[in-house]
C-alpha cells in the first residue's frame, strides 16, 4: 500500500533522471505494468494483496472461533464480506461516473469474488489445498490452451489495435483481448446497463482472472497454516524459501524466457499478469512467499520490530488507505498545490515534495486512526 502511494513515483523519477542507460531503463521498467508479457515489481502489488488475505485467514478464522463464533456464523461473515468486496470494487470504479460502472477486474472485487472458495479450504490439510489450487490452474489453463485460435478476423470484429497482438503460434491463445476471458467479458459486462456497449478494456484486464487469483490465496491460506502450526521458525522458513524458489523457477521455465532458443511460439504459458496466467500465479506466488520468509525471520525470528511500525499502522487499516489511494490522493495533491504552490516555489523539486507530503499525510490519518484504535473491517 506505501508502495501505491508513493515509492513507484520516487524510482520512476530516478529511472527518468539518471544518465546511466541501463539503470533508467530498468528503474522505469519496474515502477511500470509489463505493457503485457513479463512481470515487474509493480505487477506484485496485486498478487500480493490477494496473496495476504489468505494468510490472514487462518488466524482470523482462530480468533473468531476462540471467541464463541459458530461456523455458521462464520460462513454468514464471510459471504457478507465477499458480497460488500465484490461491489466496493464496482462502487471504487464508479466513482465520479453519470452511471454505476459495472466491472470486476479491481483487486477487491477480484478478491471478493473468490473469498467464498478460499474459505472453503480452511483446514483441510495441504494436499487438499494443493491439489485444489492445482486443478484451478489447469482448468484455467486449458480453456485458455483449447479455445480455438483468435483469427484476425476476430481481432477485427472487436475492433482491437493490431499492436496487441503480440504473440505467435500456441502462444496466441494469451493475446490480449482476443481470449476467452475477453469474449467471456463481451457477453457478461454487457448483460449490465451501460452507456456504450462493452467491447474490451484497454489493459486487456478480465473478470474472469478472479479465477486463478482463487490458488494465489489458497497459497496464501496454506502459508498462514504453515506459520500458525507448531515447527520450528528455522524450518517455516525453510519451507517458505523452498517453494518460493520453486515458484520462481516453474513459472520461468513454462514462460520460455529463460531458453535463449525459446521464442513466444514455443512458450508453454506465457507470464501476464493481466489475465492472471497460471505461469503468473505460479511465478508471483514464488516472490510473495520469499517476501514473507523475509519478513517473518527479520521481525517474528530475530525480533528487528521498531522499523516495522510505519507498515503495522498501514496494515491495521488496508482496505482505508486503498480507498484512499483510489479516491483522495488526487484531492490531497491538488489542494497541495492550490494552497502550498510548491512547484512555483521549488520547481521541479515542488512536485517531488508534493508527492512526499500526501503518502505522509495519509499515514498520519491512519495513525490518528491507530492511536484511537479506529479499523475498518468487512
Amino acid at each position: 500500500m506505501l508502495g501505491l502511494a508513493s515509492g513507484a513515483y520516487y524510482l520512476n523519477l530516478l529511472g527518468n533522471k539518471t544518465e546511466i542507460p541501463w539503470l533508467s531503463e530498468f528503474l522505469r521498467y519496474q515502477t511500470s505494468h509489463a505493457p503485457w508479457t513479463g512481470c515487474a515489481a509493480w505487477d506484485l502489488v496485486q498478487p500480493f494483496f490477494t496473496f495476504i488475505v489468505g494468510v490472514a485467514m487462518p488466524f482470523s478464522y482462530a480468533s473468531r472461533k476462540a471467541r464463541g463464533d459458530s461456523e455458521a456464523r462464520i460462513a454468514r461473515h464471510v459471504l457478507w464480506r465477499a458480497i460488500l468486496l465484490i461491489f466496493l470494487g464496482v462502487y471504487l470504479r464508479s466513482f465520479g461516473a453519470p452511471q454505476t460502472y459495472f466491472s470486476f477486474e479491481d483487486v477487491v472485487s477480484q478478491i471478493g469474488l473468490g473469498y467464498g472458495f478460499v474459505y472453503l479450504t480452511l483446514g483441510r490439510g495441504f494436499r487438499v489445498q494443493a491439489m485444489v489450487a492445482a486443478a484451478i490452474l489447469v482448468g484455467y489453463y486449458l480453456l485458455f490452451a483449447l479455445w480455438p485460435q483468435p483469427t484476425p478476423e476476430d481481432a477485427a470484429a472487436m475492433a482491437l489495435p493490431q499492436d496487441w497482438q503480440q504473440f505467435q503460434g500456441f502462444a496466441a491463445h494469451w493475446n490480449k483481448g482476443a481470449n476467452p476471458a475477453g469474449y467471456f467479458d463481451q457477453w457478461f459486462l454487457n448483460l449490465f446497463p451501460r452507456q456504450h456497449d462493452w467491447t474490451f478494456h484497454g489493459g486487456g484486464y478480465v473478470t474472469l482472472s478472479f479465477i486463478p487469483c482463487i490458488p494465489t490465496m489458497i497459497f496464501g491460506v496454506m502459508a498462514g497454516e504453515l506459520l500458525r502450526g507448531a515447527r520450528a521458525a528455522s524450518e517455516k522458513c525453510r519451507v517458505l524459501v523452498k517453494y518460493g524458489c520453486a515458484g520462481l523457477v516453474f513459472g520461468l521455465l513454462v514462460d520460455g524466457h529463460i531458453w535463449p532458443f525459446f521464442d513466444f511460439d514455443w512458450s508453454i504459458a506465457p507470464i501476464v499478469k493481466r489475465i492472471w496466467t497460471p505461469s503468473f500465479t505460479i511465478f508471483s506466488t514464488g516472490w510473495a512467499l520469499l517476501t514473507l520468509a523475509a519478513f517473518y525471520w527479520t521481525i517474528d525470528v530475530r525480533g528487528y520490530k521498531k522499523w516495522s511500525f510505519v507498515f503495522v499502522v498501514v496494515g491495521m487499516n488496508p482496505i482505508t488507505i486503498y480507498f484512499m489511494l483510489s479516491q483522495t490522493s488526487g484531492y490531497i495533491g491538488r489542494n497541495l498545490e492550490t494552497h502550498l504552490p510548491l512547484t512555483h516555489l521549488f520547481g521541479e523539486s515542488g512536485d517531488v515534495i508534493r508527492q512526499l507530503l500526501v503518502p505522509a499525510i495519509m499515514w498520519w490519518i491512519l495513525y490518528f486512526m491507530y492511536r484511537r484504535k479506529w479499523f475498518v473491517r468487512l
